[in-house]
């Protein structure tokens, strides 16, 4: 009997797939995407992070304009796009999952999903390309705080953003019983 419910429950599962080799993860990322580690300096008093610096010569964008958003436990702000510019985020408080699909057809990583982990305990900067659906999952126990280095300059007029809704059919992916629009 025993034998038996080992036997069944072992088909049943799914093994595990390599995620990391050599301390690096094996997941492709989506063409265009890129990552800046931060530098923080700590003493006595405190610490200072350095969140953006043209001279590191990061991306090729200029910084034009910035903002502050934050998301609640458990929330998801997306699925989002933008035809003219890309985001760049940097965590401030909490933790936040990326999750990115690629439609563009000429890349190759369409029709892929990305998931990244960002936090305020890993200081990085990371850009989100155009043209890629995008959607921020709160995945800590606090409110998150992000800061935004957009491409260009918000125009509230005409923003640069197309959305649709967090449950879609046309992204294979599913936030579970996570809420948000």
């Amino acid at each position: 009997m025993a034998d038996d419910i080992l036997t069944r429950t072992l088909e049943a599962a799914r093994k595990d797939q390599e995620t990391v080799r050599n301390g690096v993860p094996t997941a492709k990322l989506l063409d265009g995407l890129v990552f800046r580690d931060s530098v923080t300096h700590r003493d006595d008093r405190g610490s200072v992070t350095e969140l953006f610096d043209p001279r590191w010569n990061w991306h090729p964008d200029p910084l034009v304009f910035s903002y502050m958003f934050s998301i609640r436990p458990g929330t998801v702000k997306g699925w989002g796009l933008h035809k003219l510019h890309e985001d760049r985020y940097f965590v401030v408080k909490g933790e936040m999952e990326v999750v990115m699909y690629d439609p563009r057809p000429q890349s190759s990583t369409c029709g892929q999903i990305c998931r990244i982990i960002l936090s305020a305990d890993r200081p990085r900067l990371m850009n989100v390309p155009k043209f890629v659906w995008h959607a921020d999952h709160n995945v800590g126990s606090e409110e998150a705080v992000i800061v935004n280095f957009p491409t260009i300059q918000y125009d509230h007029a005409s923003p640069d953003k197309y959305r649709l809704p967090i449950d879609t059919p046309l992204i294979p992916f599913s936030f579970g019983a996570a809420h948000g629009w």
